[in-house]
This record gives C-alpha cells, sequence and structure tokens, in this order.
C-alpha cells in the first residue's frame, strides 16, 4: 500500500469512526428522553415545593392544593412515567423515580424544597429524606406509610416479592371491562366524595398496564420502617381515619415509631384522598404546616 492509498484508508477508517460516535451518541440521546421519570410543571413564584401524586394519579390531584399555594411558593407538580400519558420507562420503575428526583432538585438548583407527597408520594418523599439528609427542608405526607407492603401482604416479606407472578400475570391479561371494574371497586372504598370517584377512576384507566402492576411491586417492596430513624427533617402526616380510628392510628403509630421528628394529624370523615374527602381541612392544615 502507497503512502497516499494509507492516508486515505485512514481517513476514511476516522470518517467511519467518527460516524460511528455520532450515530452512538444521538441513540443516546433518544434512550435518555425515552427513560425520563416524570414530567413536571412549574407554577407560581417563591420557596419550592414538590407536589408527588399517588400511584397511578396525576399532578392533576394537587389542582387546589396548587391554587391554594401558588401566590406564595414555586410549586413543582409531578406527574410521574406511565401514568397521565407519560411514556413509561423500563423496570424497577420507583427507584428511577428518585434517582431522577435527585437530580432534578440538583440541576435546577432548589433551595431546601419542602415536599407534598399523597400516598406513594408521601412514601416517596421519606424515602428521598432518609438518603438525602441535607436536600430538602420538610414532608408533609398525605396519608403515606413507610411500608405499604406491610398492611397489603399477608405475611410480609420484601425479599418474596418478585415481578413475575400468577397475580401480575392475571392483572395483565385482564380485559378493559374487568380492569374498570376493578378499578371503581377500588376507588369507591378509597374515596368518599362520589363526584371526584370518575376522575380517579379514568387516572387508572389511563394508566400504562405494565407499569401498574410492576410499578406497584416496586411500591410494595419498599420497607422505610428501619429508615425513617435517619430522616432529621420534620414529617407532618395527614391521615385519613375511614373505616376505623383506632386501626389507622394504632397503624400509624407502628410504622412511623422509629422517625423522631413528626406530627401526625387525623382527618376525620375521609377515606384515602383526604384531600377531596375534606378539602378545607386538608387546605388548612397544608397552610399551617408549610411553613
Amino acid at each position: 500500500m502507497t503512502c497516499i492509498q494509507r492516508k486515505i484508508f485512514n481517513m476514511k477508517t476516522m470518517k467511519k469512526q467518527i460516524l460511528l460516535l455520532v450515530v452512538s451518541t444521538l441513540m443516546l440521546m433518544v434512550s435518555t428522553q425515552a427513560q425520563q421519570a416524570f414530567q413536571v410543571t412549574v407554577t407560581g413564584k417563591g420557596a419550592p415545593v414538590l407536589l408527588f401524586p399517588g400511584f397511578a394519579c396525576t399532578g392533576e390531584v394537587f389542582d387546589e392544593t396548587v391554587r391554594a399555594l401558588s401566590d406564595r411558593y414555586e410549586c413543582h407538580v409531578f406527574t410521574f412515567a406511565g401514568f397521565g400519558g407519560v411514556p413509561p420507562v423500563e423496570k424497577p420503575w420507583l427507584p428511577k423515580i428518585k434517582e431522577q428526583v435527585v437530580a432534578y432538585v440538583k440541576e435546577k438548583k432548589l433551595n431546601k424544597p419542602l415536599i407534598i407527597g399523597h400516598s406513594m408520594g408521601g412514601t416517596l418523599g421519606l424515602w428521598l429524606a432518609a438518603t438525602e439528609q441535607n436536600l430538602f427542608r420538610k414532608i408533609i405526607a398525605v396519608d403515606a406509610l413507610p411500608c405499604n407492603g406491610a398492611v397489603m401482604v399477608p405475611n410480609y416479606d420484601a425479599a418474596t416479592l418478585v415481578y413475575e407472578n400468577p397475580y401480575s400475570r392475571q392483572m395483565l391479561q385482564l380485559d378493559a371491562a374487568a380492569f374498570r371494574k376493578q378499578a371503581e371497586q377500588q376507588v369507591g372504598f378509597m374515596l368518599l366524595n362520589k363526584e371526584k370517584q370518575a376522575k380517579v377512576v379514568d387516572w387508572m384507566l389511563q394508566a400504562d398496564r405494565t407499569t401498574y402492576v410492576y410499578g406497584y411491586i416496586d411500591l410494595l417492596k419498599l420497607d422505610l420502617r428501619d429508615d425513617i430513624a435517619g430522616i432529621k427533617i420534620p414529617v407532618v402526616v395527614l391521615a385519613a381515619t375511614h373505616p376505623n380510628k383506632a386501626m389507622i392510628e394504632k397503624t400509624y403509630n407502628e410504622q412511623y415509631a422509629k422517625l423522631g421528628n413528626k406530627v401526625f394529624h387525623y382527618a376525620d370523615g375521609a377515606a384515602h384522598f383526604v384531600m377531596y374527602d375534606q378539602p378545607q381541612w386538608y387546605l388548612l392544615k397544608i397552610n399551617e404546616n408549610i411553613q
């Protein structure tokens, strides 16, 4: 091979390498964009507040909350991947959300935001505060527990909960009519305000079914009952009392036993969606405890 031929060969080789690098970079960018674990809507100005909805719900569950706060606070309202039309992400779903929330707070340079989280959103807030002790200033957890699996699964053992199991297969195979019927039954128990029930059912029906099934296993496996001992910031819990206040209080006292800086407020006459069942009480407690 002559000197000129070697130069031509080397140039062709370099061009191929550059092309491969460009293609790889573009593919990585597309993959990264496709794996965004949430979408965020920002409303208002002031100190930052992160609002995390519960499982299968969208950020719309906090519409009334945002209207009450956005004149004084910058509200960052999340809708998680797989729900509300946000594209799903690969498993594990919940750890991806946690990791990306931390990155979001740091990237946006948010100064110790307060977290308001409903249900799973409150559990997520506890998880974040337990591992990122200097990133947040306070949590308002709305009907949220450190370990949901302990009240949902008999003889609870997180290690035994796996993605592929008979119940998961059954849920993935449910037709639309059967899934709607199940959603309506669940919402009828979790939400006493009948005018709001159709909205929550619709959120569940919109959910990506794989996320709905496997994401819930992520949630059930999460056991923070020991980890919350490391939380240093204040935690305010707004708990529903339906259907049995004494049983609810016992559960909250047991699950939060290792958390030091906590306050419980119990919403009489409210089921799981406290913001819909007792809206005035809920907003009053939010305003009292947001400082």
